[in-house]
């Protein structure tokens, strides 16, 4: 299923992340996907919220991996930027994650398209030049759709 959504604001974005949090369920991945500065850490950002996190999220761009285990299902935030190569995964354990009991968020999940199952939600954020700074575009795929 494919479902397109124009937000007019950070806020508007993080509530977007905030709903798919709270509908999420042990073993999923989304994969958040746009370039610099659309919002990928902000829509994370309601994500953990709607799984119930408290805790402070900040995007691993250095870390590669930062896990949340305080929320009803744990987080593993993913953000692959650095990666290389995607064979760099294994070293990370990526499996144990991907496939654990916890929900794995993956910010510039293309990067490591290969390691992605086909049943992995897909986000696109995108900017539109023609509309105002704040706006985005998000579509979200779920479930074996391309």
């Amino acid at each position: 299923m494919k479902k397109v959504y124009e937000v007019h604001s950070p806020a508007e974005t993080f509530a977007l992340g905030c709903e798919m949090g709270k509908k999420a369920s042990a073993g999923e991945i989304v994969c958040l996907n746009g370039e610099l500065g659309t919002g990928k850490t902000v829509f994370a950002k309601g994500f953990a919220e709607g799984l119930g996190i408290t805790e402070a999220v900040v995007s691993p761009t250095f870390t590669i991996l930062r896990e949340y285990t305080d929320g009803r299902l744990p987080l593993y935030h993913f953000d692959v930027y650095r990666i290389e190569d995607a064979g760099e995964m294994n070293e990370l354990g990526y499996e144990e994650y991907f496939f654990g009991d916890g929900v794995t968020l993956i910010e510039w999940a293309g990067l490591i398209a290969e390691l992605i199952p086909s049943s992995a939600v897909r986000v696109l954020i995108e900017k539109d030049e023609k509309e105002a700074d704040d706006f985005r575009r998000i579509t979200i795929r779920t479930r074996d759709e391309e």
